[in-house]
């Protein structure tokens, strides 16, 4: 059985150094921000930009979502699970 999207945004808050939620919720500021460090996606880490542009900076990062890199929608199932696994590989 595949993992939900709620474990797979928790398997990549850990990967990052950040904590696990119990509740379902989207990643933070601080959560993109770190996931964008981890994937190498360049950011300001003084004045993070928006949520939307970290979004289209992890896509444009990790390989298998290039061809998505202009978007700067929220995450789908297929994203969280290339993030995770290029968050696994890098370990």
């Amino acid at each position: 059985m595949s993992p939900t999207v709620d474990e797979l945004r928790n398997e990549i808050r850990l990967a990052v150094g950040r904590y696990e939620r119990v509740e379902s919720t989207a990643f933070t500021k601080e959560a993109l921000a770190a996931i964008c460090e981890a994937v190498g996606a360049e950011i300001d880490q003084q004045r993070f930009p928006s949520k939307a542009r970290m979004r289209a900076d992890i896509r444009q990062a990790v390989d298998e979502l290039a061809d998505e890199a202009g978007s700067d929608s929220p995450f789908r199932k297929a994203d969280l699970e290339a993030i995770a696994a290029t968050l696994r590989s890098d370990e």
